[in-house]
């Protein structure tokens, strides 16, 4: 039964078309939605034999507490509002993508003073042209060596082509013109840049006929190196038709979608056909999807192209009718020069390319299903052969580093379903040992991680399984670590790195378990490799905090102790004045003309308490001083020139 106060507003509703957002007792927001008409909408949520048989319509009863509307003049303002207010609210019933950051995409910059081609994860609205995104990161950096070994584009960041002043050695192979040390063509510079820009978008046989033209000029000015470039282009952009897979007798650019689902899960794949050519095949999967079809497919547009996740083409063709599909057009078109068309084929090769989609995207489903029943198989038998309590999901391992005793860290790295869950890598710096004591950090590393987990603290829940890069002595300190805890339901595993004994006999990789004397050998047990992943992956992040910290350490000076002074400012004193000892010297307006504020400028006077020599009359300072202060090591030993300084902190 619903409350007065909602069945009040339902009658009141206009037929006007809008925005409505259902809120539950907390005001949280439980679905966002969109409407050709505010009336019709939002009063067929319930209707008595209502046939929207998604699995939050039956908790409304429950859960509805308020419901607000937006009233719009046009269905694009709809569609627009909808989609802001999606990503503002985050609401539990939407649609959400999965989370882009998984996706590469290419970005090449046609105003920059030189473009380039570029691996980004995030798009923007800054004049750049984005080409993908690449449903795998091996994928996106192929096509990028692809382009920079036949088009010649500079590869160096813009830091490294204004510092630079000699030519690398991609100008020593011929695949860079190298301007940022020699006078360049900017019209033959330009000139590539667009032939990328053609090869990424799919448009080959524009390019072709371009490259062949020139290719004819070049060698009939007797240009041979210059036409073998052409000529070389040309290759590489026939090898990649030739993987082209149906031509249309379109010309113009489409986007198709295909949707495949089962239960709450689903999956959505774009055919991306360019100039009449299928170029290319992405897919998104959708997970907890309690929407029908038909808002599923819309919310994907909204998203995918409202974020510039995908581009907008000529036109895109869905596999089913969508609400306010006009305002959803109108929308799509809000930054485009030309109008794009969103189309529902019925019949026709339009019709026949949204089957195909729909044939990808169900291939796709089932492609990451059996990929996920094979981790599940692989787990089972972990799970099996270390007699574990329950299936591995979450597998954690530690490693511990430390150079000759000094910079002693810890590495936590995380699997989740055998893949490399990096947002719960955890690194520790040790406090409480030294001198190259690995027991002992272990245990402080443990014992910090794993208190929060027991705690309850967000993002360090317990793994599944726990596993330590050693043998029986780090097991034995890790279940010391986690029994001081109290924590005795987390299992643990030592795995020991292949070796010779005494006897000059090989011991394999191991994996030692508690109250087991022999341990178990790993290459007789092909499913225990994901363990040895994770202790690859811990070894190399371990590896990778150490040294680290170690140069941190290392470029440290006394300037890094100034309360409110930070890296730009040390930066610019040290670039400035030359060296720490100039800077301890220099007075308050010195100072601030070499790039300091007024309270930094007395900040570095307290902290470094320099005595004050008058300009000129440096070189009368007794010899002996000099020896011992110039040049000065700093509070870690480390003595350096002030070239050091200089470069300690600009590396910083």
């Amino acid at each position: 039964m619903l409350r007065p106060s909602i069945q009040e507003k339902l009658d009141t509703l206009p037929p006007s078309p809008g925005v409505y957002v259902f809120r539950d007792a907390s005001g949280g927001v439980l679905y966002v939605g969109k409407a050709r008409s505010l009336r019709a909408r939002v009063r067929s949520y319930f209707q008595p034999g209502t046939s929207d048989v998604r699995a939050f319509i039956a908790r409304l009863e429950t859960e509805l507490e308020d419901i607000e509307t937006y009233v719009t003049a046009t269905e694009k303002e709809a569609a627009l509002l909808e989609n802001q207010l999606i990503k503002r609210e985050q609401p539990r019933y939407n649609v959400k993508l999965r989370d882009d950051k998984t996706y590469l995409s290419l970005r090449l910059d046609p105003n920059a003073e030189w473009p380039r081609l570029e691996v980004v994860r995030k798009t923007r609205s800054d004049g750049a042209l984005y080409f993908g995104p690449y449903d795998s990161a091996s994928s996106a950096r192929k096509t990028l060596r692809l382009v920079n070994r036949h088009f010649k584009l500079r590869t160096c960041s813009d830091a490294e082509l204004k510092r630079r002043t000699r030519p690398c050695l991609q100008y020593q192979i011929g695949r860079c013109p190298a301007p940022c040390v020699y006078p360049v063509d900017r019209e033959a510079y330009g000139e590539q840049v667009r032939a990328v820009a053609l090869f990424l978008d799919g448009r080959h046989d524009e390019l072709v006929a371009a490259l062949e033209a020139k290719m004819r000029d070049a060698a009939e000015a007797l240009r041979y190196e210059e036409a073998a470039t052409y000529r070389d282009q040309l290759r590489a952009v026939e090898r990649v038709r030739e993987r082209q897979r149906v031509e249309t007798v379109s010309e113009l650019d489409q986007d198709v979608l295909g949707l495949h689902r089962a239960a709450d899960q689903a999956q959505i794949a774009v055919l991306q056909v360019r100039a009449g050519k299928l170029v290319s095949v992405r897919s998104f999967p959708l997970r907890n999807v309690a929407a029908p079809d038909d808002e599923v497919v819309a919310s994907f547009v909204a998203q995918a192209y409202g974020e510039q996740t995908l581009r907008v083409p000529d036109e895109v063709l869905l596999p089913c009718d969508v609400e306010a599909i006009d305002g959803l057009t109108d929308a799509l078109n809000e930054a485009r020069a030309t109008r794009a068309r969103v189309l529902v084929p019925k019949r026709g090769p339009k019709a026949r390319l949204v089957a195909m989609a729909n044939a990808n995207a169900a291939h796709a489903f089932n492609e990451q299903r059996r990929a996920q029943e094979d981790v599940a198989a692989r787990l089972a038998r972990v799970q099996a052969r270390l007699r574990l309590p329950r299936l591995p999901r979450r597998i954690e391992c530690i490693d511990i580093s430390h150079t000759g005793g000094e910079d002693t860290v810890a590495a936590i790295v995380a699997l989740e379903d055998g893949v490399p869950d990096r947002a719960r890598y955890r690194g520790f710096r040790i406090r409480t040992v030294q001198g190259g004591d690995d027991y002992g950090a272990m245990y402080e590393a443990l014992s910090r991680r794993f208190r929060r987990g027991r705690e309850g603290q967000a993002g360090w829940e317990l793994p599944d399984l726990l596993v330590v890069d050693g043998g029986k002595g780090q097991l034995r300190v890790a279940r010391e670590a986690l029994r001081a805890l109290g924590v005795e339901d987390v299992p643990i595993a030592a795995l020991a790195k292949e070796r010779e004994n005494v006897l000059g006999e090989t011991l394999v990789d191991r994996v030692y378990l508690p109250d087991q004397k022999n341990p178990v050998a790993l290459r007789s047990n092909p499913a225990l490799a994901m363990l040895a992943l994770a202790r690859d992956e811990a070894h190399r992040s371990s590896n990778r905090l150490r040294k680290s910290r170690g140069k941190r350490r290392r470029l440290a000076s006394e300037l890094d102790e100034v309360e409110g002074v930070g890296p730009k400012t040390r930066a610019r004193l040290l670039h400035a004045l030359g060296s720490v000892r100039a800077v301890r010297e220099a007075d308050e307006a010195t100072l601030r003309a070499a790039g300091a504020n007024a309270k930094q400028a007395r900040a570095i006077r307290a902290a470094l308490g320099g005595p004050l020599v008058p300009a000129g009359a440096r070189d009368a300072v007794d010899p002996a001083t000099r020896a011992s202060d110039d040049p000065r090591p700093d509070e870690e030993g480390f003595a350096g020139t002030e070239e050091d300084a200089i470069t300690r902190a600009f590396e910083r």
